[in-house]
């Protein structure tokens, strides 16, 4: 088994040099979880808006894992937030390959995607590159319902 507290740290580190990536945007990496999100985005307890991938356990026994959108409890008028945002975004998400629409109270989309260890970072950051575009979105959105 490859160490996977090392390829979030790999991914942190790509993540951190891409282009897009600037102050405004935070890491959070417990070693085999990750999420990313934006300063404005209610995360500071991990509980806002956030992009979210993880492999622990189970995900290594399935050898596959889901790389998701969230929006929880700490965000401001979340179900309304998650309504509009869906109003605006709905049409994307279900365009891109093997992402589907998540149907718990604050789970927007995911993808699950095979525990294959080649590339492993790159396919994550691609994944994260993929979600990022909706930034615009979810600030308009939060804007909205403020």
């Amino acid at each position: 088994m490859k160490d996977v507290k090392g390829v979030f740290r790999n991914l942190e580190k790509m993540l951190e040099k891409a282009s897009w990536f600037d102050d405004g945007w935070e890491i959070y990496n417990r070693g085999n979880y990750m999420q990313l999100s934006k300063h404005n985005w209610f995360n500071q307890n991990q509980g806002g808006i956030h992009f979210e991938t993880f492999i622990e356990g189970p995900q290594i026994k399935q050898k596959s894992f889901p790389i998701c959108m969230h929006v929880e409890e700490d965000c401001p008028s979340q179900s309304e937030f998650i309504r509009q945002f869906m109003a605006l975004e709905e049409k994307r998400i279900k365009s891109w390959n093997g992402y589907k629409k998540l149907d718990s109270s604050y789970g927007i989309c995911q993808r699950t995607l095979p525990l294959n260890f080649k590339n492993l970072e790159q396919r994550l950051f691609e994944e994260f590159n993929r979600l990022r575009v909706l930034e615009e979105s979810i600030d308009q959105v939060l804007l909205e319902v403020q």
